[in-house]
């Protein structure tokens, strides 16, 4: 596997790759969600390119882009290992030099949610995605669902820009108790983990519910105090919403998606399930 730094040096190896090319964008701190990703990448294409940037755009004043894990050779061994051909692991100072000037704002589907609770996160993903997309010019980018609003923004970037990569979506890793895999669990004390399943558990029986004809206010409802219960300190969002568009849905109709984000400890989850096709 070919590590590069720069965009010169990107540039070079990006024009002796033959073949199609799959990119599995990352940040790094690697685990089974993104050898999930690469293995479907293996699968869509000829040669494989990951990259590796913590992307501070996307972090907000008081968020955890100080302490985010970093492992770097880690990382690289476990790309390598996994028959990842090329990673880019850029400086901040290569993806945003001092006169930087360009931002990406996708209206609509980034505002409610995480856009609400992290003012500005969506307009660092989707800056740093394009710059990404456009630096590699892969044939096909990966994406885990468990950042199903982040999936969506890409998408709309993506056709909104005529970007001419397919973007996929992954279907979220677990671990054996239902919790979604994150680089930020490593935050999660010992009793926090223990009780931080209580997070994938509301997912399920929310959807269980609905899926049994409960209305949906009151499903969420009921998912909303097991959290409570359960210790989470606070609960930033826990709706139904349309698949395509993040906008919330109140009975069930077509393509959509439970999502919640709720903080346990110091860390905050965040997590989703998708919902039938109630046609």
């Amino acid at each position: 596997m070919q590590i590069v730094r720069s965009g010169e040096e990107l540039a070079a190896a990006r024009a002796e790759l033959q073949g199609t090319l799959a990119l599995v964008p990352t940040m790094g701190a690697l685990h089974a969600g993104h050898m999930a990703l690469i293995d479907e990448a293996k699968k869509r294409a000829d040669r494989i390119a990951a990259s590796i940037f913590v992307n501070p755009a996307q972090f907000g004043p008081n968020e955890d882009l100080a302490r985010y894990p970093r492992r770097e050779a880690e990382d690289a061994r476990m790309l390598e290992e996994a028959g990842c051909d090329l990673l880019w692991a850029p400086s901040v100072a290569d993806v945003y030099p001092d006169d930087f000037a360009t931002k990406i704002s996708v209206a609509g589907v980034s505002e409610r949610w995480e856009g609400e609770a992290r003012p500005g996160h969506f307009d660092g993903v989707a800056t740093v995605v394009a710059k990404l997309l456009l630096s590699v010019r892969p044939d096909v980018a990966l994406f885990g669902e468990k950042d199903f609003q982040q999936l969506a923004v890409i998408r709309r970037m993506v056709q909104d820009l005529n970007i001419p990569v397919e973007i996929v979506g992954v279907p979220t890793v677990r671990e054996a108790d239902g919790l979604a895999l994150s680089s930020r669990n490593a935050y999660l004390s010992p009793d926090e983990r223990q009780r931080a399943v209580a997070l994938p558990n509301a997912l399920k029986a929310a959807r269980e519910a609905i899926l049994a004809g409960s209305p949906v206010g009151t499903a969420l409802r009921e998912a909303k105090q097991s959290l409570v219960d359960a210790g989470f300190l606070r609960i930033d969002y826990f709706a139904v919403v349309d698949a395509a568009t993040l906008e919330p849905v109140d009975a069930p109709a077509g393509e959509m998606r439970l999502i919640a984000a709720a903080v346990i400890g110091t860390t905050r989850l965040i997590d989703n399930l998708p919902l039938s096709d109630f046609g």
